[in-house]
């Protein structure tokens, strides 16, 4: 890694994952290796042009923190094809996350070095959403584009009442289903352990090139989970009432509010994000076993 530059991502509010990135810092430094150290507060534009601007893009970034730092990170690293080796320091869960024992016996370095790792490819989804003139002129360069890692989902604007939302759903060109409910999910096999998962979805293994589309608490128990290809192009709507609007989330944080004029085209990003797996480290079904407490024998 002679010449190269590296990016250290660390949670904000966490005083453990600002201590290692110091000391991945300094790890780094006796390599001779240029780092850059920033906290996950950044302003995701203001890192964007940081990023074209340098002469030197990052070979690889370091992300200290849980799933929630890594999915902010994603969404920048993935423009830049940067690899994520990712340590869940100071933060929850961390399926996406390699062994802590890489990071503190330093063993994680000597690894990379020895190309002793490989890219696992995530897929992710991508949003755009038009408006009603796009869509009545046929206009479909002109849309606002929002990508995911995990999930986009949708839920009511009202944070004072809980109101059952009317969704459209298309598939390819064919109306689906049309329910009433708490809203819809459209999640990557990534994120089908997330939030999906909590809402009675299947899991799906993240090598598998799928879409989940997955009701949230629908009225009618014939609205189901799906698992689609992942080649295909998912519209969502909402129905009947033209004064209504709907919460676009993705990856767990606010995103923009979708209005009855307006209807969202889900479908999988044309980049991937692409994670650093550690020679020896954990498989993803123990990963499973560990996370979800999974037991291996009744006894």
């Amino acid at each position: 890694m002679n010449n190269s530059l590296v990016l250290i991502i660390y949670r904000s509010n966490s005083t453990i994952a600002k201590d290692t990135s110091k000391y991945c810092e300094d790890i780094f430094n006796n390599k001779g290796i240029d780092s850059i150290r920033i906290d996950s507060d950044f302003n995701k534009k203001s890192l964007e042009s940081e990023l074209k601007l340098n002469s030197k893009i990052p070979d690889l970034a370091v992300v200290l923190g849980g799933d929630g730092t890594v999915l902010k990170s994603v969404n920048v690293l993935i423009h830049f094809d940067i690899p994520i080796l990712s340590f869940n320091i100071g933060g929850n869960l961390g399926f996406l996350s390699q062994d802590k024992e890489f990071l503190l016996n330093e063993s994680f370095l000597s690894l990379i070095e020895k190309d002793e790792f490989h890219i696992n490819e995530r897929n992710m989804l991508q949003c755009n959403v038009y408006s009603k003139s796009a869509i009545e002129k046929n206009n479909f360069l002109d849309s606002k584009d929002f990508y995911a890692l995990n999930d986009f989902y949708f839920k009511s604007v009202e944070t004072d009442i809980s109101p059952t939302n009317q969704i459209e759903i298309e598939i390819d060109n064919e109306k689906v289903n049309e329910f009433k409910g708490d809203g819809l999910i459209i999640s990557s096999t990534t994120g089908s352990t997330a939030y999906s998962m909590a809402a009675g979805g299947p899991i799906v293994h993240p090598s598998i090139n799928a879409i989940v589309v997955n009701p949230i608490c629908p009225m009618s128990l014939s609205s189901r989970p799906i698992v689609i290809p992942g080649s295909s192009k998912v519209i969502v709507r909402l129905v009947k009432n033209l004064n209504s609007s709907i919460q676009l989330w993705k990856d767990g944080s606010k995103c923009i509010t979708i209005s009855y004029s307006e209807c969202c085209e889900l479908k999988k990003a044309s980049k991937p994000a692409r994670f650093i797996s550690l020679k020896n480290s954990t498989s993803y079904y123990s990963t499973l076993i560990k996370k979800l407490d999974w037991k291996g024998n009744l006894s």
